[in-house]
């Protein structure tokens, strides 16, 4: 077992680094067998199901991401379908993600609009930590709405998806008027592309990766405004609306000064596991 783990894992070095092309070795090992490492350790004599890795081992050489491959990624404790359609999700995410299901909210039944849902993996975990809220998803890809609803199927939750575009949102998508919002959109400025990883480039939705280098915050700025206007059709503001949001690294100081332009209160950045500034959060009050 170990001899044919090794084996992957020195092709795999043509192009990855040594850890980095041990750990694909063992995660092909684990999906193909359906076997932890562990039980892959501890007794399996049969190697027959390494037998055919050929395909997959030039496919991880081109870089296409191990999570396509296979369809799917253990996150945040689902199962998540994910293709070309969808982004990867990131233990980032995770973070966000945290701090929303641990929010001291002052009311029972949230209702919580994820904003560029894709896989649907945030409107999921939400959901998944705290099955009395109402959870919607929104995409503008009708592809991976189809994904998140899968998903969220396979991880047995009631989310509602729905298929709209942010700066063309109509009063008609929505039937509620939202507590929380949040959303991990597009925040990479198309002039990063050069210091980014082939997998990512090559594989990943670009529409949901890339912003106009002049215009980074256009995603952010278009929720918030819309969270902070009494006509919009997501917020009535008969009580306070919380905003959670995934940042580009560059941009802390210019997200925080965007909230208090718009009115935000309590504004707060939080860093990730890197110590990077991730996650930033607000409350508009009507």
């Amino acid at each position: 077992m170990i001899s044919k783990i090794r084996n992957i894992a020195s092709q795999l070095q043509a192009v990855y680094p040594a850890d980095e092309a041990l750990a694909l070795a063992w995660w092909i090992a684990e999906e193909l067998s359906g076997l932890s490492r562990a039980q892959l350790l501890s007794g399996c004599k049969d190697t027959t199901f390494l037998a055919n890795t050929q395909d997959i081992i030039e496919r991880l050489l081109h870089f296409e991401p191990i999570q396509y491959i296979f369809g799917h990624v253990l996150w945040n404790g689902l199962d998540l379908k994910v293709t070309p359609a969808t982004l990867i999700p990131r233990p980032e995410t995770a973070e966000l993600v945290e701090k929303i299901i641990n929010y001291q909210l002052p009311i029972t039944n949230a209702r919580v609009l994820d904003v560029g849902t894709g896989s649907g993996c945030i409107a999921i975990a939400i959901k998944k930590a705290h099955p009395e809220w109402q959870v919607t998803g929104m995409d503008i890809s009708v592809e991976a709405i189809e994904v998140a609803k899968e998903n969220a199927k396979r991880n047995q939750v009631e989310v509602e998806f729905v298929v709209a575009d942010i700066f063309n949102l109509q009063s008609s998508i929505s039937n509620l008027q939202y507590d929380i919002v949040v959303s991990n959109p597009p925040y990479i400025c198309e002039r990063e592309k050069s210091s980014m990883e082939s997998n990512v480039l090559n594989y990943e939705p670009a529409s949901a990766l890339f912003v106009p280098d002049n215009d980074p915050l256009r995603f952010y700025r278009r929720i918030a405004e819309l969270c902070a206007n009494h006509q919009s059709p997501i917020t009535n503001h008969q009580s306070p609306i919380y905003l959670f949001f995934e940042i580009n690294e560059a941009y802390p100081a210019e997200m925080e000064a965007l909230l208090r332009e718009l009115g935000y209160t309590d504004i707060i950045l939080t860093k990730d596991m890197y110590g990077k500034a991730r996650i930033i959060e607000g409350r508009m009050v009507g």
